[in-house]
């Protein structure tokens, strides 16, 4: 049996268990109110894995979008974007991993290191204060319009042909991924970091598409179950994730090579940048609170 089909079977039966284990814990839950999924987050959701499957990535646009409607608790965004794109993250990994050839050492290495990672990484992002949130989100987000500035410039590294790694490279693929994984679980997206990582260590930027997309697959069941268990998420939004998220990848997976794409980046970086200002701004006014409500009368 060929290893890639093994490797996209365990990856169905991870997202079957992770999606049961998410309602085994919420039926264990008081809930108060209708947990329908709300109409601007299916819209968000859509949106979102829409770019998401061009290869623009969801989370720095999905964080925007929450953001500037004010749609859930700054501090509740990660765990909300990470438990509710599993699905959609899943049907692009499958996709693309069927349809693109790619060394599967390298493949697997990649994802091994990045589900660590975000294991890691989740357990911190889970417990972590309203203002930490926004600061790291704030600065992820200045971080992915950089890595989007360089895309857009074309001064990034010139693309390899390699279709997969070894010794030396591989090992600095791993370490690097482990970091990724863990940044992921605070918002900032995969995708981006992943290409730039894999054009920089000889690979052909083509095989990022399964490498990314099978190690954000790979890892957010990881990572989530502990925004799950710890109540770090919204639910309603992320049911509307759950839902719209995984139509747009359908749609848009014909489309990844006919859609001009270079427009539509420029706006994304400009939102991108806006919300990470705002972000930024939001806990240093929430510190000069906490400053003004600590000095005696």
């Amino acid at each position: 049996m060929d290893a890639k089909f093994l490797l996209i079977a365990a990856l169905i039966v991870i997202a079957i268990a992770f999606h049961i284990y998410w309602y085994v814990m919420e039926r264990r839950r008081t809930h108060h109110g209708t947990l329908a999924p709300t109409p601007i987050g299916l819209g968000i959701g859509f949106v979102a894995n829409f770019f998401d499957t061009l290869g623009i990535g969801s989370y720095a646009t999905t964080t925007s979008m929450l953001k500037l409607k004010g749609v859930i608790p700054d501090e509740k965004i990660p765990g909300t974007l990470n438990v509710g794109y599993v699905m959609s993250t899943v049907v692009q990994a499958v996709i693309f991993m069927t349809i693109v050839e790619v060394d599967l050492l390298t493949l697997v290495s990649i994802i091994g290191a990045a589900v660590v990672g975000a294991w890691l990484g989740a357990g911190i992002v889970a417990d972590l204060p309203r203002r930490k949130v926004q600061i790291g989100m704030g600065t992820a987000l200045l971080g992915a319009a950089a890595l989007m500035v360089v895309s857009l410039s074309g001064s990034g590294p010139a693309p390899g042909v390699a279709l997969g790694l070894s010794g030396a490279k591989l090992a600095i693929a791993v370490g690097c991924s482990v970091v990724l994984g863990a940044l992921m679980m605070l918002g900032i997206g995969f995708y981006a970091p992943c290409m730039i990582m894999i054009s920089l260590l000889g690979m052909d930027p083509r095989v990022s598409y399964p490498i990314m997309m099978g190690a954000c697959a790979f890892l957010m069941p990881s990572g989530s179950t502990q925004f799950i268990r710890k109540g770090s998420y919204d639910l309603r939004t992320a049911i509307a994730f759950l839902i719209g998220g995984p139509l747009a990848v359908l749609i848009a997976a014909p489309l990844v090579d006919a859609i001009p794409l270079f427009y539509l980046r420029i706006l994304v970086l400009i939102v991108v940048f806006y919300t990470a200002i705002r972000m930024l701004r939001a806990a240093a006014v929430e510190k000069a609170a906490r400053s003004t409500a600590a000095q005696p009368a």
